[in-house]
């Protein structure tokens, strides 16, 4: 019974078409079935808010154009005019964190942002996709990236493995962040939503905590998709610009 009132319940994974190719599991699961979803709703949102192209915005035209807005204007602070290339990627990256974190808040449903395997499979791709960005523009010279400009040669056997230390630890960082803030979020709710019921008449002051929290909760999922976006166009802006 404990089991089945677990606040970590909703983040199990299910099978929900069992399927096995060449040995290899690939059932389509809970999880499957929320980022088809979360890739859907991004499409129809964006498609149906642009379809009238209004000179003067209805609010789904405006909310779809104030994010194409925010977005790009992240993209060309961080990165610059050479930028407008990777807005298409850093956007659809954006939506679907953001819209994947939203539908996590709906209750009874399953937040794929929770899992550090989603997180860590977009970040390794972002990690991967800047490192060959970074040795395709610079060549070799991309290697320089780990020394500092203007550090003593012979602190480089120092100092070298740091930043590659770093570098390496980014999609670790990226990934745990995300998933982390998901995951201690929700447990949260789940845990104060049962008080609430638990308590009866009694659980007033849960419930109005709950309802604040997911304020909160609502707040960092916005926040957590921004700062994902923001730490992707600083790995490459580094890639791009070096040590500039």
């Amino acid at each position: 019974m404990a089991a089945e009132h677990s606040p970590l319940e909703q983040f199990a994974i299910t099978r929900l078409v069992e399927l096995e190719v060449g040995g290899i599991d690939v059932s389509f699961t809970n999880s499957s079935a929320m980022m088809l979803t979360v890739i859907c709703l991004i499409t129809l949102f964006l498609s149906l808010s642009m379809r009238r192209h209004a000179m003067v915005p209805g609010r789904w035209q405006l909310m779809a154009e104030l994010s194409y807005e925010f977005i790009a204007k992240t993209v060309r602070d961080t990165i610059g005019t050479e930028g407008k290339r990777f807005f298409p990627f850093v956007f659809t990256l954006f939506m679907f964190i953001l819209f994947s974190n939203g539908l996590g808040l709906i209750p009874h449903s399953f937040t794929v942002t929770s899992h550090i395997i989603v997180t860590f499979a977009l970040a390794a791709f972002i990690f991967l996709g800047v490192t060959l960005l970074g040795f395709v523009r610079h060549g070799f010279k991309f290697l320089t990236f780990f020394l500092p400009p203007g550090v003593p040669i012979f602190l480089a056997p120092l100092l070298v493995p740091i930043e590659l230390i770093s570098y390496l630890s980014r999609p670790v960082s990226l990934s745990v962040r995300l998933a982390a803030n998901m995951l201690a979020g929700h447990t949260m709710l789940a845990v104060f939503a049962g008080f609430v019921v638990a308590l009866g008449v009694f659980g007033v002051a849960p419930f109005i905590f709950i309802v604040l929290l997911y304020g909160l909760e609502t707040l960092v999922a916005f926040l957590q998709a921004y700062v994902f976006a923001v730490l992707t166009c600083i790995y490459i802006s580094d890639a791009i610009h070096l040590h500039h």
